[in-house]
């Protein structure tokens, strides 16, 4: 049920822009935002900062797209977020010395302070990476190449998440009791 609330504002933008055009998808994708959190609220009583920030950012940018009637604006709202969240972690880590990703997440598991460095050095890296591919597909190809790429372009956080799940399973702590070796 989670995944289809995270992926169904993405869904219907890609809808609405093949069935009318990306002013359309634009409106479709701000509106399935607002319903999106709200349905997040609903479950989580509480929206999280991240949550908060990508609705402003699809509201404002999708806001400009629609007033200025600029395709632009809702293009480069994926790199400024992805930039954002990559210098945010980045300042936060190497100048702050405060692990984000810890703060946010330390109490739903507990892991080594290497490894939440090393997951916070990654979190950079992917931020910044899809910052500048997204900016890429935004300047040099089309309109629909760029949301082709928006929706099958989910392929690199998927594939991020699950090897980052790999890399932090063995050092996540069972809940089972080890069984007694009993051959003695």
């Amino acid at each position: 049920m989670k995944i289809l609330i995270d992926f169904f504002p993405i869904l219907l933008f890609f809808g609405a822009y093949k069935l009318y055009d990306i002013y359309v998808g634009t409106g479709v994708l701000m509106a399935a935002t607002v319903v999106q959190m709200a349905l997040i609220y609903s479950i989580d009583r509480k929206l999280q900062t991240m949550h908060k920030i990508t609705l402003a950012l699809i509201l404002i940018f999708g806001t400009l797209t629609l007033v200025l009637q600029d395709e632009r604006f809702i293009k480069w709202k994926p790199t400024v977020l992805y930039a954002a969240m990559a210098i945010g972690l980045a300042v936060a880590v190497w100048l702050m010395r405060k692990n984000f990703l810890k703060l946010l997440l330390g109490s739903q598991m507990e892991l080594p302070d290497p490894v939440w460095r090393r997951l916070n050095v990654l979190w950079v890296a992917y931020c910044a990476f899809m910052s500048l591919i997204n900016a890429y597909v935004a300047y040099y190809y089309s309109t629909e190449a760029w949301v082709n790429f928006k929706l099958w372009g989910y392929a690199f956080p998927l594939a991020f998440i699950i090897g980052q799940g790999f890399y932090i399973a063995r050092y996540l702590k069972s809940d089972e009791p080890k069984a007694q070796d009993r051959s003695l």
